[in-house]
């Protein structure tokens, strides 16, 4: 599979997401209109991916901070997009600062898939929702870097992935790559996975994650906290994947991340609603640091308290 995100010397190469799995188109990106564009329609998407998309765009704007700014801002939950902008702008070479994030993003892949490996050795049946995998970072992922990491080991392994609506990341995208992987993938309704977990069907629950609040909250695709809670009920470990710099020390608590809406329309077009049915459209929801085993990161397996864990990291 190609990279989801890379760099020509001259434009941001990207698989877009938004045509899988009847098309696997690449596209280029040449100006900071198309790097906005791609980022906020989901062309791109994913916070490890859309960091890495967003420290190569620094490199489009000609040296124009409020153009750097705009991508910046496409989309304001993941924190990894301004961390990564921001970093490039902070340097003295931008073309070397935005490779770097991108070879860092391969590498805390890897290490995440070997922590993730260690941490579920015991694993073999995986729930997840949205992508958290090739499709979402410069790597093999982070919540499927376990499960990549696991078959490669000659593992038994597979994968249940909600649909994920209302733009069926899970349905599209997940079982795509984990087929193409020829990883077993199972997609299910997401308002079925409770009753998967209460089946005794399920050894683990992994998800990815947007931003990972000082005190261990997470946010993620909207459907991650019902998952939460679930496994919870039920007995089941939770876990978190992702890198480092989804960690944000600045924020204290989930109660302070901003939730992106989303145009109501993605719902309307799936439900063949009436165009004025009122909608609300959450992309991610806040999961609470005490519903969470574990958080899967590069510098290995972080454990409550998550605060002082996080901070040790960073």
């Amino acid at each position: 599979m190609r990279p989801a995100v890379a760099w020509t010397g001259e434009a941001i190469e990207i698989i877009d997401q938004t045509l899988l799995p009847t098309e696997e188109r690449v596209i280029r990106l040449r100006t900071v209109d198309d790097v906005v564009d791609a980022i906020q329609r989901l062309a791109v998407r994913g916070a490890p991916a859309i960091g890495v998309a967003g420290a190569l765009g620094v490199l489009l704007t000609g040296g124009d901070r409020a153009a750097a700014e705009r991508i910046a801002a496409a989309r304001p939950t993941a924190v990894n997009l301004r961390w990564a902008v921001e970093r490039v702008l902070a340097s003295e070479d931008w073309t070397a600062e935005a490779l770097a994030i991108l070879a860092e993003d391969v590498e805390a892949c890897r290490a995440i898939g070997a922590h993730g490996r260690a941490e579920l050795a015991g694993a073999s049946r995986i729930l997840t929702v949205c992508n958290a995998g090739r499709l979402a970072t410069a790597g093999i992922g982070t919540a499927l870097a376990v499960v990549y990491a696991k078959a490669e080991a000659g593992e038994r392994v597979e994968v249940f992935a909600c649909e994920t609506r209302p733009l069926l990341q899970g349905a599209r995208l997940t079982a795509w790559e984990l087929a193409d992987a020829g990883i077993p993938v199972t997609v299910l309704p997401d308002g079925a996975a409770p009753a998967l977990l209460a089946r005794g069907a399920i050894d683990a629950v992994i998800v990815g994650c947007d931003r990972v609040a000082a005190n261990g909250d997470v946010a993620n695709k909207i459907g991650t906290y019902a998952l939460a809670i679930a496994a919870h009920h039920h007995g089941v470990p939770f876990y978190v994947a992702g890198p480092r710099s989804t960690l944000d020390a600045a924020t204290p608590t989930g109660a302070e991340i901003e939730i992106e809406q989303r145009d109501g329309g993605e719902v309307r077009a799936i439900a063949g609603l009436d165009v004025t049915t009122a909608v609300w459209n959450p992309a991610f929801d806040v999961t609470p640091a005490a519903l969470i085993t574990g958080l899967i990161t590069d510098a290995g397996v972080l454990r409550a308290p998550f605060g002082p864990a996080i901070a040790g990291v960073l």
